[in-house]
C-alpha cells in the first residue's frame, strides 16, 4: 500500500514538473541561455528527488515531495504568498508533519513528544524570506501597530522560554518552545501582512474549504468504521466510534470544528455573493455532523456558547437575518434525526468515568503549583514531575497532563506565563470586539464570529489539555487574523 502510494505521488510530481517545463519553454523562448540553465537545474532537482524519495521513510516522503514541488507549483499558480498560506491553512486539519526525537512514553502522558517539523514549518520559512525581501526593497509599507498587537503573544512566548531555566528535562521543554515559536511566527505574519478585505476573504474561504474536506473525511470514517493511513496522514477513529479524523484525537477534532462552525454562520451576516454563503452553509452543515461524531461534550458546549454569543450581539444590532435561525434549526433537526440516541447517550449515559477522572488530575496540578507558584516546573514537564506528587489517594487514577489548559500553563510556566496566556486570549477578544463595534458589514460579522469562538474555546480549555498542533495553530491564526482586521478598521 505504501509503495503504491509513493509511486502515485511520484507520478503526480512528474506531471507537475512536465507542466512547469512546458510553461517555461512557452514563456522564455527557445534560444534563451537562461532557459537551458533553469531547465538543467530543474532536471537536477528532479533527479535528486527521484533518488531520494524512494529511500525515505513513508512519514518523510510527503514533506520531501511537497518541498520539491512547491517552487514549481508556485510558478504555475503565480501567487506564491497565497499558495503557501493556503497550504498552511489546509495543514491544520490534514497534518503533514514529523516528530524528530519522538518519545512515545511521554506522549502517552500528554506531553509533546518531539520536535514538530511540518508543512507549516517549511511554508513559514519561505513566507518570511519573501516578507523580508519586500521590507528591504520597500515594496509594501508596514501595516498597523504590529509591535503593540504582538506584545501579548510575545510575552507568553517569553515566559514559556524562561521556564527552560527550571525544567528538569530541558529537551522536553524545547519541544514546546519550538512549536510555540512557529505559532507566534504565524500570528505575526498574518497580523502584519493581511492588509485588504480580499486577503481576509481568501483566508476565511480556505478555512471553510478545509472544514468541508475534513468533515467529509470524518463522516466517511464513521461509516468505514476503522482508522487508516494514507500519504503520511493518519485518519483516526477511537473505540466507541468517536471520530478524530486527520486532526488527531476526537477532542482535538472537536476544538478544530468548534473554532470554525460559528464563523461559518457569521458569513451569512455579510453582504457577500451567494457562492460564498452556500460554501458557509455547506461547511456549517457538514461540520455540525462531524462535531457530533467526535462525541466531545466539551466541544459541544463550546459550540453552543459561541453560537449564543453570536446570535445575541447580531440580534442586538439588528443584523440577525431569518436565514441564520433557519439554517441552525435545519441542521439541529437533521442531527436529532440521525444521531438523537447517540447525543442523549453521551450527555446523560455512563461515560466510564471520563468526566470524573479529570478531577484528580486538577488536584495533582494544584499540588505542584503550591510548591512552584512563581517559576513553574518547566514547559512540557508536568507529565514527568507529577509522578512524585502521586500519593496513595490517587491509587488507580488515570495519570495524564491535567485537562485544564490554564492550570497546565500555570504549573509549567509559573504565574507570569499564566497571566501572559490570559492576556493573549483577552487581547484577541478585545480586538474582535473593537472590530465588531466599527460596524463594517464584512469585517464586523467575521470579527464577532471569531470573538465568539475564542470565548467558547476559553470555556473548553477548562476541561482540555489544548496542546496539539492543529488546535493551537488554528487559534493563533484566528488571533492574528483578528489583529489584522482590527488594523484595517483603524486605518480605514
Amino acid at each position: 500500500m505504501a509503495l503504491w502510494e509513493a509511486n502515485r505521488l511520484q507520478k503526480q510530481a512528474d506531471q507537475v514538473l512536465v507542466t512547469f517545463a512546458r510553461w517555461f519553454a512557452a514563456s522564455v523562448g527557445p534560444s534563451s541561455a537562461l532557459q537551458w540553465t533553469i531547465a538543467g537545474a530543474a532536471g537536477l532537482v528532479l533527479g535528486i528527488y527521484t533518488l531520494g524519495a524512494s529511500s525515505l521513510p513513508s512519514k518523510w516522503a510527503p514533506l520531501f515531495i511537497l518541498a520539491v514541488l512547491c517552487p514549481f507549483i508556485a510558478m504555475i499558480v503565480g501567487n506564491v504568498r497565497k499558495l503557501l498560506l493556503a497550504i498552511i491553512i489546509l495543514d491544520i486539519p490534514f497534518r503533514l508533519d514529523i516528530h524528530l526525537g519522538y518519545r512515545t512514553e511521554l506522549t502517552e502522558l500528554g506531553a509533546l513528544g518531539g520536535w514538530v517539523i511540518s508543512v507549516t514549518t517549511v511554508c513559514l520559512a519561505v513566507l518570511y524570506a519573501l516578507w523580508l525581501g519586500e521590507l528591504l526593497a520597500r515594496v509594501k509599507p508596514r501595516s498597523g501597530p504590529l509591535l503593540r498587537t504582538s506584545l501579548p503573544p510575545a510575552s507568553y512566548l517569553v515566559f514559556v522560554a524562561l521556564s527552560l531555566v527550571v525544567a528538569r528535562d530541558v529537551t522536553l521543554s524545547m519541544f514546546e518552545v519550538f512549536l510555540l515559536l512557529q505559532m507566534f511566527l504565524l500570528y505575526v505574519y498574518v497580523a502584519g501582512t493581511v492588509q485588504t478585505r480580499q486577503d481576509v476573504l481568501f483566508i476565511v474561504t480556505i478555512l471553510f474549504i478545509g472544514l468541508v474536506l475534513e468533515s467529509l473525511v470524518m463522516i466517511g470514517l464513521r461509516y468505514v468504521g476503522h482508522s487508516f493511513s494514507i500519504a503520511g496522514m493518519f485518519a483516526r477513529i477511537d473505540p466507541g466510534k468517536r471520530v478524530g479524523g486527520t486532526v488527531g484525537s476526537p477532542i482535538n477534532a472537536a476544538s478544530y470544528l468548534s473554532l470554525l462552525l460559528v464563523p461559518a454562520i457569521s458569513f451569512l451576516l455579510t453582504r457577500l455573493g451567494r457562492c460564498y454563503k452556500w460554501l458557509a452553509v455547506l461547511a456549517f452543515s457538514l461540520g455540525g455532523v462531524a462535531l457530533v461524531l467526535t462525541l466531545s461534550r466539551g466541544g459541544w458546549v463550546a459550540f453552543v456558547l459561541s453560537i449564543m454569543i453570536l446570535c445575541f450581539f447580531a440580534w442586538r444590532r439588528g443584523w440577525l437575518s431569518l436565514s441564520i435561525p433557519f439554517v441552525a434549526l435545519a441542521v439541529a433537526v437533521l442531527l436529532s434525526l440521525l444521531f438523537g440516541d447517540v447525543i442523549l447517550s453521551r450527555l446523560f449515559g455512563y461515560d466510564m468515568g471520563s468526566a470524573q477522572s479529570r478531577i484528580p488530575l486538577m488536584k495533582l496540578a494544584f499540588r505542584v503549583i503550591k510548591d512552584n507558584p512563581v517559576r513553574g516546573v518547566g514547559a512540557n514537564n508536568f507529565p514527568i514531575i507529577m509522578k512524585q506528587y502521586v500519593t496513595p489517594e490517587f491509587g488507580g487514577a488515570w495519570l495524564y497532563s491535567t485537562h485544564n489548559k490554564y492550570l497546565l500553563v500555570w504549573v509549567e510556566t509559573g504565574i507570569g506565563g499564566f497571566i501572559a496566556f490570559i492576556w493573549f486570549l483577552l487581547a484577541a477578544l478585545r480586538r474582535g470586539w473593537q472590530c465588531w463595534k466599527f460596524g463594517d458589514r464584512f469585517l464586523a460579522p467575521l470579527a464577532l464570529g471569531f470573538m465568539a469562538v475564542i470565548a467558547g474555546q476559553m470555556v473548553h480549555m477548562l476541561i482540555d489539555v489544548f496542546r496539539s498542533r492543529s488546535e493551537m495553530q488554528l487559534l493563533w491564526l484566528i488571533a492574528g487574523l483578528i489583529s489584522a482586521m482590527r488594523n484595517m478598521d483603524s486605518e480605514g
